[in-house]
């Protein structure tokens, strides 16, 4: 029967839907939740381990011996029905996580999903109500202490603000709801929880960085400002695609980490900084949590001269796993620590000059390049 069983529970897996984890799309499920009915990753299974058995039984196909109930309850159930039933109402803002997410996404959203039934229970989406206030542990501006400060979001107004002291009357900043970025990056900022925003100030790429001890909490902020966004895309765009809609919500950053850089001149020492791109826009750090970039450039279409080039120009100091980003302005001398991580910023650096410039990306690269002063940059930018 042990055999018997562990082969039915495999035939399931070539289903329609079963093939892939139920809860973060990776292939090859080898768990599975006895009493919810779905196959789940390894590391998704971890997260329902969590839950308790009372939510979710935790089994392996291979390793574990099934029931006929079991078997019989999986091949009635199966991915596709419990999506069907635990994901009824999931808002189109709504981020759901992949197996390449951080773990509190993917925790929060399994727990979301069987925990909390909020999929289920519209009540119980509070972050549908357009108006969050609470506290949030934010990373000073000029030393790298994390003090707790008071944030309001308001999508009325477009607006999420902080204040320094609680009973403060008026915030220390505000920032459109519109125009921000707001991305998680827990490694960085050293907690599971760590969210980064970031939005224009002046020409360049604000960062404030925080946290909450609470993962529900924080992913009740990063889905607050998803949903505003989404609510003011609508008014905007009444006609619009949802699919097209939730690309401009928020940003994941394609690519962060170490490379060494020299100056404009080519002959001054390199230094190590911290390069993250955002989508067109390569920021350089002195130090990852930094409130505003070194320098940062918009990244154009290869049509007009963006190129990543491997190596240096001839007779130029080379670090080591070298690579140029050539620009209309100027080249950019560059070097990674490893050869792997050269290949890996090649790569996405010259999908990045391979895709069309649209509409929004010209805003951005009038409101960060036109303000600093680079005409030139800006002028290929814009086709002029």
């Amino acid at each position: 029967m042990v055999e018997r069983n562990k082969k039915a529970l495999l035939d399931l897996l070539n289903k329609d839907g079963n093939s892939e984890c139920a809860d973060c799309g990776c292939g090859d499920p080898d768990w599975a939740s006895a009493n919810i009915g779905i196959f789940i990753c390894i590391d998704c299974a971890g997260i329902h381990r969590m839950l308790g058995a009372h939510i979710s039984k935790v089994k392996s196909l291979r390793l574990d011996s099934w029931s006929d109930d079991q078997v019989e309850f999986m091949t009635a159930t199966g991915n596709l029905a419990a999506k069907a039933k635990y994901e009824i109402h999931v808002p189109p803002f709504y981020h759901r996580p992949m197996a390449k997410d951080p773990q509190v996404l993917r925790e929060q959203w399994i727990r979301a999903k069987y925990e909390r039934m909020e999929f289920q229970y519209l009540e119980r989406q509070t972050y549908l109500s357009g108006y969050k206030e609470g506290f949030l542990w934010k990373r000073g501006k000029e030393n790298s202490t994390f003090q707790q400060r008071r944030f309001i979001l308001a999508e009325e107004d477009d607006i999420l603000k902080y204040y320094q002291k609680a009973d403060a009357k008026e915030p220390k900043a505000a920032i459109k709801i519109s125009e921000l970025n707001a991305n998680f990056t827990p490694e960085k900022i050293g907690n599971p929880n760590g969210l980064q925003i970031s939005w224009v100030k002046d020409g360049s790429t604000r960062n404030i960085y925080v946290y909450t001890e609470d993962g529900k909490d924080i992913v009740d902020w990063y889905t607050s400002v998803r949903a505003a966004k989404y609510n003011r895309l609508k008014v905007a765009y009444p006609g619009g695609n949802d699919a097209d809609l939730v690309t401009r919500l928020t940003r994941t950053f394609v690519k962060e980490g170490w490379l060494y850089k020299t100056g404009p001149r080519h002959n001054e020492p390199y230094k190590r900084r911290w390069f993250t791109l955002d989508d067109r826009r390569l920021m350089y750090f002195e130090d990852p949590l930094d409130a505003y970039p070194k320098g940062e450039i918009f990244l154009g279409h290869k049509s007009d001269g963006y190129k990543a080039l491997e190596g240096v120009p001839p007779g130029k100091q080379d670090v080591g796993n070298s690579f140029t980003i050539r620009t209309p302005g100027r080249d950019y001398l560059l070097g990674a620590e490893t050869e792997e991580e050269r290949v890996e910023w090649m790569d996405v650096l010259r999908k990045v000059f391979d895709r069309p410039i649209s509409p929004q990306d010209s805003t951005a690269a009038a409101n960060l390049v036109h303000k600093r002063g680079n005409a030139p940059v800006l002028n290929s930018i814009l086709g002029k």
